[in-house]
């Protein structure tokens, strides 16, 4: 089973008998809440992402994505082999820099704003740079009434279940079954936190196959 835009707004509607112009209003940002939610909560490969570019002599800063929520790792290319930045506190990289006291390879970087990472050493030269990070993919709510995206095709009770805490915590609704929604959304959630934590990131090869005890 898997949801469009449409379908996920009909059910939430459906789920909580609820069709009030105000309500159906808000739909997206009960959604756009639940996802937030779900890629805070779990490191799944899918929220990775590659980004090039290249660094500017003599300038300490660097853009940080748009869809830019954490780094894996923060690489240059220097002398033709590939350098893995270490990532530190702004303090520190500012230190530092101003401790080394001229431009150089940088070593270190860190998160200086909202908009940019800090480099230290200053660049001395425009480094290739390659960022590996993790990231904010467009929500279902951004496409078209057909739209899907990743969670809605492969994890569609999460986002399901995730909407209808929200839709509920709008409507002030009734304890239990809020409780109950958030009990469906935390079984989700583990289930996908299993995907992203024990199968997703290895391989029968390596591993076997999982190993459960037998009744």
């Amino acid at each position: 089973m898997s949801y469009t835009y449409t379908q996920l707004k009909d059910a939430v509607k459906e789920y909580t008998d609820n069709q009030e112009t105000v309500f159906v209003s808000n739909l997206d940002a009960f959604i756009e809440s639940a996802e937030e939610r779900i890629f805070k909560t779990i490191d799944l490969e899918y929220f990775r992402k590659n980004a090039s570019g290249a660094m500017t002599s003599g300038n300490q800063f660097l853009a940080v994505p748009d869809d830019y929520l954490a780094s894996f790792s923060l690489s240059i290319e220097n002398s033709s082999s590939k350098e893995f930045l270490l990532q530190k506190d702004v303090n520190f990289v500012q230190e530092y820099g101003n401790d080394y006291g001229s431009t150089a390879t940088p070593e270190y970087y860190g998160i200086y704003d909202v908009d940019n990472f800090i480099l230290g050493p200053t660049p001395n030269i425009a480094y290739d740079v390659e960022l590996h990070y993790y990231y904010r993919p467009d929500s279902i709510t951004a496409g078209a009434d057909t739209a899907k995206s990743w969670l809605s095709d492969n994890a569609p009770n999460v986002l399901l279940y995730g909407s209808l805490v929200e839709a509920y915590t709008y409507m002030k609704g009734e304890a239990d079954m809020m409780q109950l929604y958030e009990q469906r959304f935390a079984q989700e959630i583990q289930r996908l936190k299993d995907l992203a934590e024990a199968r997703e990131n290895s391989d029968a090869y390596r591993r076997g196959l999982p190993d459960r005890p037998r009744t």
